[in-house]
């Protein structure tokens, strides 16, 4: 295992700032969207993983992490690149980013997806496991719209993503 430089963790703090353009409770590192940070004297080399295919977030996510970085003084270039190998899975978002996502009142995408593709996630307001989907497109791309049975509350919940799907 490699060790992390000083700057390197000047630059995953920083990162730790910049927040998801639409859910703005949660840093793309809790996402687990940042792959690789490689620091070569003055300049920071960010490696990141959308998370959708096509996200229309992805230039300001871009502008967001060189703007963070460019605030270490000892930054003179910040060179941000998408990168889809490996892909982003859903596996990667953090306990404190699932934490998060629920307190933002969008259900963390599940764990487990079952073997015929089925998935299902807990309501974030009550915790009930009496779900149902009420719509596969939500807002966005990576979100869906259900319906907590429990406590009588729409919500959206992170759609799964997973090489096995």
């Amino acid at each position: 295992m490699q060790m992390m430089t000083t700057k390197e963790a000047s630059v995953k703090s920083m990162l730790q700032e910049v927040k998801d353009p639409e859910i703005d409770s949660v840093s793309v590192l809790e996402l687990g969207m940042v792959e690789q940070v490689q620091v070569d004297d003055a300049i920071v080399h960010v490696q990141m993983l959308p998370t959708f295919m096509g996200c229309p977030a992805l230039e300001i996510i871009r502008a967001n992490v060189e703007k963070a970085i460019k605030q270490l003084e000892w930054v003179n270039e910040v060179k941000v690149e998408f990168i889809y190998q490996p892909p982003w899975t859903s596996e990667r978002v953090t306990d404190i980013g699932r934490q998060k996502l629920k307190e933002f009142g969008i259900a963390p995408p599940p764990k487990q997806i079952g073997e015929d593709g089925e998935w299902h996630v807990d309501c974030p307001y009550c915790g009930s496991t009496y779900t149902t989907m009420d719509n596969i497109f939500g807002p966005t791309a990576c979100r869906s719209i259900l319906y907590c049975k429990g406590c009588k509350n729409p919500f959206e919940a992170m759609k799964p993503v997973s090489t096995m799907m």
